[in-house]
């Protein structure tokens, strides 16, 4: 299995303010898969995605990916994993202003060491007429296209989004999911999607409901819905 996540626990605070956030979650998902993450707020998905990531770091459990255990990482080469191996793609863009769409992408084009063809990719986000703008000329869906190819650019091996349409209209929503479908049909990353949205869930391999920091259900799709068929 590639990713291998063993009966990882976080709490925040202490004393009588201790809240446990995750209490034991364990879960396998495979090379390319795209798995989400459903839940309501204050259900752990995003601490959990968060200590994937490399981001937190759990009190107790390991994760395990293609063989390596992060807890056997030292920082640096933590640090050198995270910028090789995982690409975050976030609900706000994060993008560097005084930037080009084009530079921005070619940031994390830097960073990798397998990295995308930079022309393709804009072909394939549709960007490459706005190659040139600033992100404040861009709409919200064009910079979350450009925080999109920044992440994937580098050909990560997982690629992590959490509520990545958070903060999109309907309509830009979808647009940006069909993109996120492309990429994990096209490039073949793992995808692992934090979501509140229900109709999300139809377009992924697997699917890992969580509540109140366990799993409380686990499944796999025999046959993924295209993002235009699904309806919110």
């Amino acid at each position: 299995m590639f990713l291998e996540i063993n009966q990882i626990k976080k709490s925040f605070g202490s004393g009588d303010s201790r809240v446990e956030v995750l209490k034991g979650i364990s879960l396998s998902i495979e090379r390319g898969e795209f798995c989400v993450l459903l839940g309501p707020s204050g259900s752990g998905k995003s601490t959990l995605l968060n200590i994937i990531g490399g981001i937190d770091a759990a009190d107790e459990g390991d994760i395990t990916i293609n063989g390596e255990r992060m807890a056997d990482m030292n920082e640096k080469r933590l640090t050198r994993y995270r910028r090789r191996h995982l690409g975050y793609i976030f609900q706000m863009y994060n993008l560097i202003p005084n930037l080009t769409v084009r530079e921005n992408i070619e940031v994390g084009a830097f960073l990798g060491e397998h990295p995308l063809d930079v022309d393709e990719l804009l072909q394939t986000l549709g960007l490459a007429e706005h190659q040139g703008k600033l992100p404040n000329q861009l709409s919200g869906g064009q910079q979350q296209r450009t925080a999109i190819g920044r992440a994937i650019v580098k050909n990560p091996d997982i690629l992590l989004c959490d509520e990545p349409t958070g903060a999109l209209d309907y309509v830009t929503s979808k647009e940006i999911l069909k993109l996120i479908e492309t990429v994990n049909r096209k490039y073949g990353n793992t995808i692992i999607m934090v979501t509140h949205n229900d109709a999300i869930k139809d377009m992924a391999d697997r699917v890992v409901r969580l509540r109140d920091g366990k799993i409380r259900k686990e499944y796999r799709n025999e046959a993924r819905i295209p993002v235009d068929d699904l309806e919110w």
